[in-house]
Parts: structure tokens; sequence; C-alpha cells
């Protein structure tokens, strides 16, 4: 499932059970990140093990930079992978 983010509104009804969640925060502000974070977060249930950040990396890193410094210490979240791209970033909620 893909949530997209149009001016920190998620666009699609989300439904928080799939394995692999995936975030589009291209355009979003550290604020309006981390607020849909912490929502995605707080609404996942035990069948989910990944949410997948899309934020993008040509206009800079901030969102990236903020998902190491506050999630890595989350309650849900184990351990932060690098995605596929320097764009992506995974917070790992548990193992496969």
């Amino acid at each position: 499932m893909t949530l997209r983010v149009r001016n920190g509104i998620i666009t699609q009804e989300a439904i928080f059970t799939d394995a692999v969640i995936e975030i589009d925060l291209h355009g979003c502000r550290l604020d309006e990140a981390r607020e849909i974070l912490d929502e995605t977060l707080r609404k996942t249930d035990m069948s989910v093990y990944r949410v997948r950040v899309i934020h993008g990396f040509n206009n800079g890193t901030a969102i990236r930079d903020m998902l190491f410094r506050e999630y890595k210490y989350h309650m849900k979240v184990i351990r932060i992978a690098r995605g596929r791209t320097e764009g992506q970033t995974d917070l790992v909620l548990r193992e496969y």
C-alpha cells in the first residue's frame, strides 16, 4: 500500500495492515512529515513489519536526517535501514 501525501494530508484512505506501508513525503515540511509518520506508526498493527518512507534527496536530506535522529529510539522501530535508493528509508518494525 502506498500513502500519497499532498499538502500534509494523506490522500488515500489508509489500511494499516499490509506487510509494508509506503509513504511518499515529497514536498512535505519536517513538521508535516513527523505528524504523518507518528500517525502511521500509531495505527499500524502487528502485520506491518516495515514502513518505507520515500523522501527524495535532490532537494536536501532534512526528512532523512530527521528519521535517523528522531525515530532511532521509537518504541515501535527496531532499526532504520537505508532504502534501495538515496531517497528512500525503511523503518523496520519487526524482522521477516
